[in-house]
């Protein structure tokens, strides 16, 4: 029944695609002709940006954190508000298909492009690493089909509908896997519609840290960090900038970028008090909880849900899980083809790219299946928090209207990869000595020892 589900959902994903863009040219792909709805992006948005880590790692962070995500939620707000009144002016003023574009110098675009590729393959293998192992678990392992093969069959379903029509499918797509995921995500919470009004009451039922400076949890760390996760894994993403750039107006850009900021708030709500309800079903039934808080939600599906929520379950991981693997295959191929190859109009190039990008995909996802994470969503922002960094930094100088002089490729990538390192050893060396670990604010200081690296660089006479 599974696989069937699964192979359906994918011939009518092929079946719209080649219905929306019958013409794949490279402007239906990249920035899909500029005319689509400010409200089916802003819909679709947030099935993109949720992700299947959303829908497993969330509910099973009440285990550890309670509900003190809520106050990165809340930052995530004043960050999609920077984005929507600093940054996408900016790109609509220079009308870019990459938003790297917008940095000027060549070198600054190629350099934010290398980190971008970087961090878009590394952070959304790992989501799609996750649902990868859930349908591995509910599906393929059934049918003794390996992991070795499900995952490069699902990586060729995405490419199969994203290669002809890219950025202007994936607007359609994206609303219909927001609403799966979200229509899923009420289906749970209705199962479990006894246990609901007993979540005010359960003591994971907290959402402030104001006592403990010290604390990862702190509200002013999780506000900032929540702001400035924003501003990097949106605002300075091709993958999700691509899709606010196809909207006819900045105006409208704007109005979606807002809105989609602002449903965060109640989705992520919702999957917190999922979590909670997990936990008290788990103890009212004399269930031991897991020992990590990913496997929370899949093994209460696995072991105590009827069939119709199990294949309901596994449509919301599928539509949330796809939505951001689709989109990061084609705005990677966006990137690499018009920042470093300096091809945008080349279609045989961005077939090509396109076909090279979802083979690194499989790689990567295979490289992950030897890695032990605690909890994907914190890998996803520890990923983002050493990769991002520099594009902050990159962007920060762009904006501070410093020039300075030009640099090669080479020297520009290597003061950018410096700041990383520095993080990394710095970060070492305060756990060592006085125990505390750097948490999401580690991307804050990355990206502003990059933008120091870069103004020393530039400002350094060149040796004669």
């Amino acid at each position: 029944m599974m696989l069937s589900l699964l192979i359906a959902y994918f011939i009518f994903l092929v079946l719209l695609s080649r219905f929306i863009a019958r013409k794949g040219d490279n402007k239906t792909f990249f920035y899909g002709n500029r005319n689509s709805s400010w409200l089916m992006v802003a819909y679709g948005m947030v099935g993109a940006s949720v992700s299947g880590i959303s829908f497993v790692s969330v509910p099973g962070m009440v285990m550890r954190t309670d509900m003190t995500y809520l106050q990165m939620c809340l930052g995530f707000i004043a960050g999609y508000a920077v984005v929507a009144y600093l940054l996408l002016p900016l790109y609509y003023r220079t009308n870019a298909i990459s938003i790297y574009s917008v940095l000027g110098r060549r070198e600054d675009a190629v350099t934010a492009s290398c980190f971008f590729i970087l961090s878009d393959l590394l952070g959304s293998a790992v989501k799609f690493f996750l649902a990868c192992n859930i349908m591995q678990m509910f599906v393929f392992d059934p049918l003794g089909i390996p992991f070795a093969l499900s995952v490069p069959a699902m990586v060729l379903c995405i490419w199969l509908y994203t290669k002809t029509g890219g950025i202007r499918t994936l607007v359609y797509t994206d609303v219909l896997m927001t609403t799966l995921m979200l229509l899923s995500l009420g289906a749970i919470l209705y199962y479990l519609r006894d246990i609901l009004p007993q979540i005010p009451s359960s003591p994971h039922f907290r959402v402030f840290e104001f006592s403990d400076i010290v604390s990862p949890q702190h509200f002013l760390k999780q506000f900032l960090s929540g702001m400035f996760v924003v501003i990097v894994m949106t605002g300075l993403s091709q993958t999700m900038m691509q899709k606010n750039l196809t909207c006819k107006t900045l105006r409208d850009a704007q109005k979606d970028m807002m809105l989609s900021g602002l449903l965060f708030l109640p989705i992520n709500f919702l999957f917190l008090a999922l979590g909670i309800a997990l936990t008290l079903y788990a103890q009212n039934s004399g269930l031991p909880l897991p020992a990590s808080g990913d496997s929370l939600l899949p093994s209460f599906i696995q072991q105590q849900a009827s069939p119709v929520i199990t294949a309901i379950f596994m449509l919301g991981i599928i539509a949330a899980a796809f939505s951001s693997a689709d989109s990061s295959l084609t705005t990677l191929t966006t990137s690499f083809c018009v920042d470093i190859l300096r091809k945008p109009d080349d279609e045989r190039t961005r077939k090509t790219a396109h076909i090279a990008v979802s083979a690194l995909f499989v790689v990567i996802i295979y490289a992950l299946q030897y890695l032990a994470t605690s909890s994907l969503i914190d890998t996803i922002y520890i990923i983002v928090s050493y990769t991002y960094g520099p594009l902050l930094g990159l962007f920060a100088y762009r904006l501070s209207g410093i020039r300075g002089r030009e640099v090669s490729v080479r020297s520009l990538l290597s003061v950018c990869l410096l700041s990383p390192i520095l993080c990394y050893v710095l970060n070492a060396l305060t756990v060592s000595l006085c125990g505390y670990r750097f948490g999401y604010e580690l991307l804050l200081l990355n990206g502003a020892i990059t933008l120091a690296a870069i103004t020393t660089l530039r400002y350094t006479p060149r040796h004669q």
